[in-house]
């Protein structure tokens, strides 16, 4: 169990943010090859379709800064490259001034392309760290401060364009500021909450692998005792023939007696190994209710809180195979449990004939209104918890388990106990999904 601990806290770390916040710098490239063709068109068309006059040559220029600036990320460095958070900001910065610098061309605020400054910063909430979104949140807005004030005529039916009164361009001003602050918003939170599902899921698939590889061992020391049997029986078969040649009394007589010994000895182990599935397997690969809260209770039995296993219901007694998804969630559901109880931790089980319920309660202050409501998701936050006043928290060990359980066919409850205070979490299986056609129920 100590084992298991030291496993749910690699993982929690494991699934590195770093790579999910990595962006491939091939789909930046091609964003901007999408961003050059429509400004390209765009100025062609107003230029050259509707005949209005424009600063042309200016605006080819900036538009070719950046198909220059793709040809150079293209030759430098490979296109499956994922860069991440300040190379990934300063490429938006660029797209953020190089649009900047074509609407400053064009008729500034006014032109109605100036909303498409929120779209570098909506790109780097999705995919980046607040920190640099907060950044080019910044530069956008002062730039489309300057662009209130500064900017070339908006190319229009007559000479010089229009200009439209302050209050206007105030109003376009706090539209796209309020826009980019909400829509940046909205896509990060929507972003990270993914992430941290997505890394949590993986924490949980990395329990549930190695735990199957630790399952696999039994067999693969079977394996392991079949091929070394027959070495082993070459080896006493060629003691047996020197015994006989071997003097009586001679030293090289004790030697292979002792080897001959020692290679019974070892045939002798390898029996026990490679019939140890089939001997022992009914007892091994199955459990009672009641043993399986003793073993989930008996890693924590030497705490401060004292554990109170109770079991109610009529015989037979439910009969479960191990399942490791079982064991680990209930035992990262009790560890917590104790974390957090004053004196006692109730550790309880009911049935029938219908359902299997396991029940966790401790004497503690419970769970806080702000963590119920989000309690289960991955990596809640300790600061909002009054239920974690001790330190640690209820993110991804909760979510791991939960998600183990629930795989398992049981439903979840959390709770706060209304009378003597505390938490509760209830685990409730259909009777057969926990017995899972077990062989036989114990009496």
């Amino acid at each position: 169990m100590l084992q298991r601990n030291r496993m749910l806290t690699e993982t929690s770390t494991s699934p590195g943010n770093g790579d999910s916040l990595a962006v491939r710098l091939n789909t930046t490239i091609r964003i901007r090859w999408l961003a050059i063709v429509g400004q390209t068109v765009a100025v062609l068309f107003i230029h050259f379709v509707m005949g209005f006059d424009m600063l042309l040559l200016p605006c080819l220029l900036v538009i070719a800064m950046s198909a220059w600036l793709n040809l150079f990320l293209r030759v430098r460095y490979p296109g499956n490259v994922r860069w991440r958070g300040p190379a990934v900001m300063g490429l938006l910065a660029y797209d953020i001034l190089q649009l900047a610098s074509l609407l400053y061309l064009t008729g500034g605020i006014q032109n109605p392309f100036s909303i498409l400054l929120v779209v570098p910063v909506i790109v780097s909430a999705a995919t980046q760290r607040a920190k640099y979104t907060a950044l080019l949140f910044v530069l956008a807005l002062a730039a489309t401060s300057l662009l209130v004030f500064f900017h070339q005529p908006l190319p229009w039916f007559e000479p010089g364009g229009i200009v439209l009164p302050l209050e206007i361009k105030a109003g376009i001003w706090v539209a796209i500021a309020s826009t980019m602050a909400f829509t940046a918003v909205y896509m990060f939170r929507m972003a990270d909450e993914s992430r941290k599902l997505a890394d949590a899921l993986a924490a949980t698939e990395l329990v549930l692998q190695r735990e199957q590889h630790i399952s696999n061992l039994d067999g693969l020391a079977a394996a392991a005792a079949h091929e070394l049997g027959t070495p082993l029986a070459t080896i006493s078969l060629v003691t047996k023939e020197m015994l006989r040649e071997a003097e009586t009394g001679s030293s090289l007589k004790e030697d292979m007696e002792l080897l001959h010994s020692q290679a019974d000895r070892c045939r002798e182990i390898l029996r026990k190994i490679s019939t140890l599935s089939s001997e022992e397997d009914e007892n091994i690969t199955t459990l009672s209710i009641g043993v399986l809260l003793e073993e989930v209770a008996a890693p924590y039995r030497l705490g401060d809180a004292v554990i109170d296993i109770r079991l109610e219901g009529e015989p037979p007694l439910p009969v479960a195979r191990r399942n490791a998804a079982i064991i680990y969630g209930l035992g990262n559901l009790l560890e917590n449990a104790v974390d957090f109880a004053e004196t006692r931790v109730t550790f309880s089980a009911s049935w029938n004939q219908q359902k299997v319920a396991i029940t966790i309660s401790d004497d503690g202050k419970g769970f806080s209104p702000a963590v119920l409501e989000h309690i289960g998701e991955p990596f809640i936050s300790h600061h909002s918890a009054s239920h974690m006043d001790t330190g640690g928290g209820l993110g991804l060990g909760l979510f791991i388990a939960k998600t183990l359980l629930e795989r398992s066919g049981a439903m979840l409850t959390f709770r706060n106990k209304p009378a003597k205070g505390g938490a509760a979490v209830e685990v409730v299986w259909n009777r057969a999904d926990f017995e899972q056609a077990s062989p036989k129920s114990a009496q």
